[in-house]
């Protein structure tokens, strides 16, 4: 029996769509600017997100690495979230490489900061502090129950951010969930960032790749600094079509993987040794609580019976809805997470 995948949106295979356009892909030297179809990607991510430039890496974590060494210097620090994936999920690179402290402040349960909290977290000038030289947000919040944040939110970062000639970076990661959820032009998102990154391999189902956008001068310089890290390929064209393929035909259909994880929470929440609120579901990730057993316990106990979910600490389990999941999929999960738990 095929094991029902919902361990992370990072699953998804390319669409025959992507594989043909692969195939036929136009290719060129992309670190000496000469790769066509890399060239075409990069412009039609920037014109989405309302940019002037955006440069192809190899994944989010590398994104989000270039963009806080655009920002920031050896000693500067940069305000985050609590749960955000730049502190959790990235191995420290931006401290490990590029020698550059963090501030955590809390994330609400929303994936929100207070105001306030990132305002008392900026650093006064003093010889004693690092200097504080970026915001960044995280859209979807993938620790928050891929929760999205609003415009009205995010200009409200924006524009405490401003009033301390701070930058702001975005992880938009999952971007397109939250533009699709909310029911907005994803630059609604994205307008008063200085940067911003998402990822074309997540719900938007192309093989490998992310797009880091900004403004012109920033992505000059963000090109070099992907080729100090490795990330500069050579015919990544074959790449960038799965990429193209993504943006003009995938994201619409994220509102399928939003229904299908609502779906799943509402068919759980009444289950024994679990804890799920469906009213938290905005998009495609399902966070369940394990109140009689760890997580790691209930996950290999699904994992045998045909269900593969990921753990987020001691009692999270996640759920991940995305292309290649099915309506009639998710309702077997149902079941067999029903056989399990009961």
């Amino acid at each position: 029996m095929r094991p029902i995948d919902l361990r992370s949106d990072t699953v998804t295979l390319p669409t025959p769509e992507m594989r043909e356009a692969i195939f036929r892909a136009e290719v060129g030297d992309d670190v000496m600017g000469e790769d066509p179809t890399v060239n075409k990607l990069e412009e039609m991510a920037a014109e989405r997100l309302g940019k002037e430039a955006a440069l192809l890496t190899v994944s989010g974590t590398m994104s989000n690495l270039i963009a806080v060494l655009c920002h920031c210097q050896r000693g500067d620090e940069f305000i985050v979230g609590t749960e955000a994936h730049i502190l959790l999920y990235e191995a420290g690179g931006s401290a490990g490489l590029g020698g550059v402290h963090h501030r955590a402040v809390a994330n609400a349960p929303d994936g929100t900061m207070s105001l306030a909290d990132i305002e008392e977290a900026i650093r006064v000038p003093n010889i004693h502090f690092p200097r504080t030289r970026l915001i960044c947000l995280e859209n979807t919040h993938n620790r928050c129950g891929g929760e999205a944040l609003t415009p009205e939110y995010t200009a409200s970062v924006f524009d405490l951010a401003r009033r301390y000639a701070i930058p702001l970076h975005l992880d938009g990661a999952r971007i397109f969930n939250a533009a699709v959820a909310l029911g907005v032009d994803v630059k609604e998102l994205t307008t008063g960032a200085d940067s911003v990154g998402f990822c074309l391999s997540k719900g938007l189902s192309a093989p490998v790749g992310s797009l880091l956008c900004g403004s012109g001068d920033f992505i000059e310089r963000a090109r070099r600094l992907r080729k100090m890290v490795g990330g500069g390929m050579r015919q990544a064209g074959i790449i960038a079509a799965a990429g193209i393929v993504a943006l003009e035909t995938m994201v619409d259909r994220l509102a399928d993987d939003h229904a299908n994880a609502r779906l799943l929470a509402e068919g759980i929440q009444e289950l024994p040794g679990i804890a799920v609120d469906p009213g938290r579901v905005q998009t495609n990730i399902v966070l369940v609580e394990a109140t009689d057993s760890l997580a790691t316990d209930l996950q290999a106990r699904l994992a045998a019976a045909g269900v593969k979910a990921s753990t987020m600490g001691r009692r999270t389990l996640r759920f991940v809805t995305h292309y290649g999941i099915e309506r009639a999929d998710v309702e077997e999960a149902i079941a067999i997470i029903r056989q399990v738990l009961s």
